[in-house]
């Protein structure tokens, strides 16, 4: 009977960073291969701009990359790089709306016809599209230190410990910055559905 391995499991975040410690170029590339996905979701809804996001992704991994030296080890190396390029983000949105770039109208409201059955209608993926800019007009509404833990926590899928590593806060002012962005989130989509 053959023997069968099992797939070689990924690397932590710790043996990738002593391999680059110890001169290992390729263990960069594992890392920002890692974590571009879940740092580009942050960024994007942060900025709400693919191109911004993908800027702010870019000014991030290479703030992170070279102030690597200042990683302690404090808290998981994915929250630290997630608040790198948090910060990224916000700096970005902060140039760029001093420059007058990225001004987005405010979606259209109006009712929209809801269809119950198995198919979806032909303009289904408008309907998508509409809904995915009312949620990013409803974040870009949150005070920011509010829309920075709720995106962090439900598009960085961190804990909320890690999330209050992040930006250096307790875990109760997470929570409470989470509940009151999640209050006026519904309060703002409730408003973009009723009108």
């Amino acid at each position: 009977m053959p023997v069968v391995s099992a797939p070689l499991a990924a690397p932590p975040d710790a043996a990738l960073l002593d391999r680059f410690a110890r001169g290992d170029k390729s263990a960069l590339d594992d890392l920002f291969r890692r974590y571009r996905a879940v740092a580009y979701r942050v960024a994007y809804r942060l900025l709400g701009c693919e191109a911004d996001a993908l800027d702010a992704v870019q000014d991030g991994f290479i703030k992170a990359l070279t102030h690597l030296d200042r990683f302690r080890g404090h808290s998981s190396f994915k929250t630290w790089l997630l608040r790198i390029v948090s910060n990224a983000a916000f700096d970005l949105g902060r140039r760029r709306k001093r420059q007058g770039w990225n001004d987005h109208p405010e979606p259209a409201s109006g009712t929209e016809r809801v269809d119950l059955d198995d198919h979806p209608p032909p303009d289904s993926g408008l309907h998508r599209a509409d809904l995915r800019r009312v949620i990013e007009a409803a974040l870009a509404r949150l005070p920011v230190v509010q829309r920075q833990t709720f995106v962090l926590h439900v598009d960085g899928g961190l804990s909320y410990r890690e999330v209050a590593d992040a930006l250096g806060v307790s875990i109760g002012t997470v929570m409470s910055r989470l509940f009151y962005a999640r209050q006026k989130l519904k309060t703002l989509l409730a408003d973009c559905v009723l009108s």
